[in-house]
């Protein structure tokens, strides 16, 4: 599983970045978080607004700081 986090470095993406660890260890999925803060790579996704959340190249949040909880029941769909 590849998970990212688009944002280009402000204190939520770096509070959301550390929610998406958090969620990988509890849960113990196979999964790589990477850190995306290039802008054109950002806009690739359609986002206007950050941070967002990418799982598997798919968009399932944007916008807000998400709860470690939050981010494991998207983990496990």
């Amino acid at each position: 599983m590849e998970i990212k986090i688009l944002g280009t470095g402000c204190a939520k993406c770096k509070s959301l970045e550390k929610a998406a660890r958090e969620a990988v260890e509890k849960t113990g999925v196979d999964a790589v978080v990477t850190k995306v803060e290039d802008i054109m790579q950002i806009m690739n996704y359609g986002v206007m607004t950050t941070p967002a959340l990418v799982i598997d190249d798919e968009v399932v949040m944007t916008g807000k700081v998400t709860s470690v909880d939050e981010i494991v029941s998207l983990l496990k769909k």
